[in-house]
């Protein structure tokens, strides 16, 4: 699975305008699916929320992961954005996070979601990878920017 397959220009957002944690997982929901009804958007947010409860996706680096399995999609769905302020996201080093990729998947299929997770978490362990997504200036730049590096 490559991330660049579960991305597309209308799915990233440089820069994020979101100056908060919620407005950045709201901005990314909405991102991540686009027309869908208010009610819809507002269950998948609550989901986010509550994983985010369980412990904060801001792992640390200047990266935020929040993810959540949610009926309203049928297959893993995928945001990403960038905040060039940096956003408080309760991060593990306290440090703010810059680099965010929403993660979306169905309750049924675990398998896909975890498999996601884990290739983001992989990637984003290159200092040189996360300061370039933090310095792209369009989203086809960041798009570039992960397809490139998968393709190392």
């Amino acid at each position: 699975m490559l991330l660049s397959d579960l991305l597309a220009p209308t799915r990233v957002k440089v820069p994020l305008a979101a100056r908060d944690k919620e407005g950045v997982l709201r901005e990314l929901v909405e991102l991540a699916l686009p027309g869908r009804d208010p009610t819809t958007l507002a269950d998948v947010l609550e989901a986010v929320r509550q994983r985010e409860e369980l412990l904060s996706t801001g792992i640390g680096e200047g990266v935020g992961i929040p993810h959540a399995k949610t009926a309203a999609v049928d297959q893993v769905v995928m945001a990403a954005g960038v905040s060039h302020h940096g956003v408080e996201f309760d991060a593990l080093d306290g440090e703010p996070a810059h680099v965010f990729f929403m993660l979306l998947g169905p309750e049924t299929a675990a398998a896909g979601h975890i498999k996601a997770l884990s290739r983001i978490a992989r990637l984003l362990r290159r200092e040189q990878l996360r300061a370039s997504l933090r310095s792209a200036d369009t989203p086809e730049e960041f798009l570039r920017v992960v397809s490139s590096s998968e393709a190392a």
